[in-house]
């Protein structure tokens, strides 16, 4: 099969716009059947964006162009009811606060029959005995008992658990999991990504995953795209940029993180912020920050090219294999001065 056949969602040039400001930048993402993607970057990077786009999820102050396919079905400009069908149905999506998504005068039990009911057709008896075997699935002890009660009865780490049950509600073929771990403690992170690598295993279902953490990304995912200032700037396997980060921002969130192996060495953080939208730099949007940054980036922007590896890259100067971490600590230094 080739990959174009494999794709589930397909994002072509997609632009997102607020009052003007141009957020989006075009973006080019595929996610095959059955695939797990990781969605990496800093905050304000596009990533929740572009997926709340894809899903006609955005305030209508926003303005939305470019191509979202789900099984070669143009979803984007399409009527209200496509979007409406899709979402919940065939593609789910889970946010970083669940006591924000779930309803705090409802039950929960209630809240998943309404979904079941929506999604799948489920009435009465049949709605709930799925209900329940939804929780049993997604690990609520006592799901019979725990049916009736109301979100804030349940435990943060519970209450992802209760959001994750209503997005399979609809036996989705896709789920965006949106920076789920975020407001888990460490053993309660570990417990919600065990579940959702053994969800996909037995469901079959692809995975958007959203996140800050690398560690938990290469933990669920086979493939990551790293997003800077509306912008995919590298994807690869997970094996290839873990192990070999080309794009100098890629490389700098590896180097700011800390490590308990090996021997001690200084972190290299990367200098600034991200740019504000209204204000980008000519160029290359990383150049200020970048330390292999010369005049060239700074007065043109690099294409995303496929490299011989297959990777995709926008960068000039891309940070060779194994330079040595003195050499970007030096680098870093002589920027800053």
């Amino acid at each position: 099969m080739d990959r174009a056949s494999s794709n589930l969602v397909e994002l072509r040039d997609l632009k997102v716009a607020f009052d003007g400001v141009q957020v989006l930048h075009g973006i080019d993402l595929n996610v095959g059947r059955g695939e797990a993607v990781g969605l990496v970057g800093e905050s304000g990077c596009g990533k929740s964006v572009t997926w709340l786009a894809a899903l006609g999820l955005l305030p209508g102050k926003a303005s939305v162009s470019g191509s979202v396919q789900l099984d070669g079905q143009e979803l984007a400009g399409g009527p209200r009811e496509v979007f409406e069908r899709v979402r919940g149905g065939r593609i789910a999506m889970i946010f970083q606060d669940p006591s924000s998504s779930l309803n705090p005068v409802l039950r929960i039990g209630r809240q998943i029959v309404e979904a079941l009911s929506l999604h799948r057709g489920l009435r009465g008896d049949a709605a709930k005995r799925e209900a329940l075997r939804l929780l049993d699935m997604v690990g609520i002890p006592d799901a019979r008992r725990r049916f009736d009660l109301y979100p804030h009865e349940f435990s943060g780490g519970q209450c992802q658990r209760l959001m994750i049950a209503m997005a399979l509600a609809g036996e989705p073929d896709l789920l965006i999991a949106d920076e789920p771990t975020t407001a888990l403690d460490a053993t309660i992170q570990a417990q919600i990504l065990d579940l959702l690598i053994q969800l996909r295993a037995e469901t079959g279902m692809a995975t958007v995953f959203i996140s800050h953490d690398l560690g938990a990304v290469s933990q669920v995912c086979e493939r990551v795209c790293v997003m800077y200032a509306g912008r995919i700037v590298e994807e690869g396997s997970v094996a290839q940029l873990f192990s070999e980060p080309r794009h100098p921002y890629t490389r700098g969130l590896f180097d700011a993180i800390p490590r308990i192996d090996g021997p001690r060495q200084r972190l290299i953080p990367i200098p600034g912020t991200v740019p504000n939208p209204k204000h980008l730099p000519e160029g290359c949007s990383f150049s200020p920050r970048c330390f292999r940054a010369v005049e060239a980036c700074r007065s043109e922007r690099p294409s995303l090219e496929t490299s011989a590896d297959g990777r995709q890259l926008a960068c000039f100067r891309p940070v060779p294999a194994n330079e040595p971490v003195e050499t970007r600590t030096r680098m870093t230094e002589d920027m800053l001065q």
